[in-house]
């Protein structure tokens, strides 16, 4: 797949053969400065790379000009319908906008934006949503991927004609199959960064499966240059996901990767509890690094000595491995803490670039 053009968003680049961009969106009021904020914290503990807020009102654009200047991250304003809010968040020095040019109105309405925009050099993302389709080409085409492209093509037909291109573009759709036809069709037809999302994806359980899919498969096609996870769920649990779906595809590093067996009838201790809780504490690492808890003989001692920490499970036991090596045996009710100090260990070490700060524990005989 061809290589994508560059666009500048603050210091990050989309596109250009960049690495994928993380994004996020705020589900608080953004009127609310405080708690935006700490959400975009929060989000920006988890791997968040770009935030975008949305922007209904006057209030909201001016609440962007404080959010804009304490954000660790770069802030997309997401307008609809209403140039003026576009011109406002402008001024208030937002990051990117996300905006169609064919819903605001008038062409010298439009031109005023690109204008502005042109002058901050602020990129804008096309954004085609399966839900809203122009009726026009609702009625024309139907619902189909071939229409949301269309639709993407008459936006930015829009921004060309005034001589702007300083573009990234979204066709996003619930159903998958849609969203993976139309950005195979849009990278064959034009070379914008693309953003990549399956829109209302759903609940937690569903919509990750659903994003995985949809956005998984374009990304190992090599389409794709930055990515944001819709779930009806907290924003940090969007922003694991799109993690782990990088992570995956061996894109992006960044975190804990957590190697667990399935489990079958020759487990020997209660190993769920200890995955459970590993998993949770396993967010807060932000250093790139392999632990494997395992159940049984057959696998467990090989995936434990690949990974940078291990547990392989005996009966009511386990044994915890480091870097390929045996450092101690521990009894079921020690397994999460015993685990966790040789985690933390090896994240220490990974940030250092030598020993942990406990170092390495000596071998048992």
């Amino acid at each position: 797949m061809p290589m994508s053009k560059a666009v500048r968003v603050r210091n990050l680049t989309i596109g250009g053969g960049a690495p994928v961009v993380v994004q996020g969106m705020t589900k608080t009021d953004t009127r609310d400065v405080k708690a935006t904020l700490e959400e975009i914290s929060r989000y920006a503990d988890v791997g968040c790379e770009m935030v975008r807020v949305a922007v209904p009102d006057h209030e909201a654009a001016e609440a962007v000009k404080e959010i804009v200047r304490h954000s660790p991250m770069p802030v997309v304003a997401d307008i609809h319908f209403d140039y003026r809010l576009a011109l406002e968040v402008i001024r208030n020095g937002v990051d990117k906008l996300r905006l169609n040019p064919g819903n605001i109105g008038a062409r010298e309405r439009v031109e005023e934006v690109v204008r502005a925009a042109k002058e901050r050099e602020i990129p804008i993302r096309i954004g085609v949503n399966s839900g809203s389709i122009e009726k026009r080409l609702l009625q024309d085409y139907g619902r189909h991927a071939e229409t949301l492209v269309k639709s993407a093509a008459s936006h930015i037909q829009i921004l060309n004609d005034l001589d702007y291109d300083n573009i990234v573009v979204s066709l996003k759709a619930s159903d998958v199959p849609t969203m993976v036809a139309a950005y195979r069709l849009m990278a064959k037809t034009y070379d914008y960064p693309l953003h990549l999302g399956v829109t209302e994806a759903g609940t937690m359980f569903q919509g990750t499966i659903k994003s995985a899919i949809g956005v998984g498969t374009l990304l190992a096609e090599g389409i794709g240059d930055t990515i944001r996870v819709s779930l009806t769920a907290p924003g940090e649990e969007e922003i694991r996901v799109a993690w782990e779906i990088l992570k995956s595809l061996k894109l992006r590093d960044r975190g804990a990767n957590l190697v667990a067996c399935p489990t079958c009838g020759r487990l020997q201790f209660d190993m769920w509890p200890v995955t459970d809780e590993l998993e949770k504490r396993l967010a807060s690492i932000a250093e790139p690094i392999t632990v494997a808890v395992m159940g049984c003989a057959v696998n467990g001692p090989g995936e434990s000595r690949e990974a940078d920490v291990g547990l392989a499970g005996g009966k009511n036991m386990g044994l915890i491995f480091r870097h390929g090596e045996i450092v101690r045996r521990v009894n079921q009710e020690d397994m999460v803490e015993e685990l966790w100090k040789e985690i933390l260990d090896a994240a220490e070490e990974v940030r250092t670039g030598g020993k942990g700060s406990q170092g390495h524990h000596a071998k048992i005989k």
